[in-house]
């Protein structure tokens, strides 16, 4: 027969790491945000050829696929690597004040909530750093290696 200082000593341990490996809500919030705000479409490699069926372990990594147009040619950064060098305030100034080249949809960001964001920075941050940096933008009239997306598509 066991004691009751025993079992209750069993109850209090498994609470504690019940409560331990309990996720932070503003993670949570941010693994949402970033799922329904696309950010994977652009940030993590073939995600959307693979209907987001990606390990998460590489979401926001970065892409080597390039968004050419009249801008230049433009890439997904890794978002994994660039949270790093900011602070919660930091990113939020940052993601006021963007504005990116195509296709980033700076303007959506500047939308979201300071909650909103604040959970997107948790998230990424929860996720700590993988991956390598994207290739640099190229100015326009230079030709990226491939693969590149073309705005306007070329006629056929």
């Amino acid at each position: 027969m066991r004691s009751p200082a025993i079992g209750m000593a069993l109850m209090a341990g498994a609470c504690s790491l019940a409560q331990a490996q309990a996720v932070d809500p503003q993670i949570e919030r941010g693994r949402y945000v970033v799922a329904i705000a696309g950010c994977n479409d652009c940030h993590t490699p073939d995600f959307a050829m693979k209907n987001g069926q990606v390990d998460e372990a590489r979401w926001l990594t970065g892409d080597t696929l390039g968004w050419r147009g009249p801008w230049g040619t433009t890439y997904a950064p890794n978002l994994r690597l660039y949270m790093q060098a900011l602070d919660e305030e930091q990113w939020l100034r940052q993601a006021r004040a963007v504005e990116a080249r195509p296709p980033m949809p700076w303007f959506n960001l500047r939308r979201m909530s300071d909650g909103d964001l604040r959970a997107v920075y948790r998230y990424v941050r929860h996720l700590g750093p993988a991956g390598t940096a994207a290739p640099a933008y190229l100015p326009p009239g230079q030709t990226p290696p491939d693969p590149y997306v073309q705005f306007p598509a070329p006629p056929q």
